[in-house]
């Protein structure tokens, strides 16, 4: 059985990402996530331009882990979960390359595919289900 692909992507903590805490402040990590959406569509789908991005945003939540200061490097990685016949299920998770079991967040966001012309949604087209087929999470499994 084929194991389960993710996007892994390094993330870059800038100072203005910092907090008067000390800390990346919480509003941020949702602008890592898309970060990871823009790369799993320009290197899974092949979109780059915002203008054909295929789905809306119905959901987004985070849960913070470890605080996360200037200077660590982690690493954010993401796949799907709970695939629908319109919809599915990014997963993040954030921590340190060097120690996996230090993790920063995780997170989920829904997207429901939408055609901006009719303004409706739409089942997902067959293509791309086939194309992210090796990044849905399957019952059980997790990531490595």
């Amino acid at each position: 059985m084929e194991q389960m692909r993710k996007m892994t992507l390094p993330v870059e903590i800038r100072f203005r990402d910092i907090d008067a805490m000390g800390h990346v402040n919480n509003a941020v990590f949702f602008t890592y996530f898309e970060e990871g959406r823009k790369l799993f569509l320009k290197d899974v789908l092949g979109i780059v331009h915002h203008s054909d991005y295929p789905f809306i945003m119905a959901h987004i939540e985070c849960d913070y882990k470890a605080p996360l200061k200037l200077g660590e490097t982690p690493a954010l990685e993401v796949w799907i979960k709970d695939v629908g016949v319109k919809k599915f299920t990014f997963v993040y998770r954030m921590a340190d390359p060097d120690d996996p079991s230090r993790e920063y967040c995780r997170g989920e966001s829904v997207m429901v595919f939408y055609d901006y012309g009719a303004a409706r949604t739409v089942p997902i087209p067959d293509d791309v289900l086939e194309r992210i087929a090796p990044y849905v999470e399957k019952s059980g499994e997790q990531p490595l």
